[in-house]
């Protein structure tokens, strides 16, 4: 086995990381509800402009569960966390807008529709930099 392998094995025995990942979940799923309220209400603005709205909005709602509650026991400096917090949503944040591209303007679907499934597509890579990188100590 290669030592990434043996690593992730390793990670996916440990108590600790699920746990990290049912509080991202809870934290996640509040800003999903956050994030698709705001964009809902915004939508007047265009699909786009409402969906950079509604991110920075659940984002900020985000960084602040996460580095309070999920991420609690690996708080640096919170400037150093918050930058790199930042990095990693801002490339959710652009793969979201291409699933909305997409989904919106190529294959017409219902707008609250397509950010809902953009969100639920990113959370993955959100995660994964978030605790790896952003949340790291």
């Amino acid at each position: 086995m290669s030592a990434l392998g043996a690593r992730t094995a390793q990670a996916l025995r440990s108590p600790h990381n699920w746990i990290q990942l049912a509080k991202f979940g809870i934290v996640g799923a509040s800003g999903y509800v956050i994030n698709l309220a705001v964009f809902a209400a915004l939508l007047g603005w265009g699909a786009h402009v409402a969906a950079a709205i509604s991110f920075v909005v659940s984002a900020a709602s985000n960084y602040f569960w996460n580095r309070h509650w999920t991420f609690r026991r690996d708080r640096s400096h919170i400037g150093v966390q918050g930058a790199r917090f930042f990095v990693v949503s801002l490339a959710a944040f652009g793969v979201n807008q291409l699933w909305l591209l997409l989904f919106i303007d190529v294959l017409d679907w219902r707008k609250v529709m397509s950010q809902a499934i953009a969100i639920i597509l990113v959370t993955p890579l959100n995660f994964l930099g978030n605790k790896l990188w952003s949340f790291r100590r």
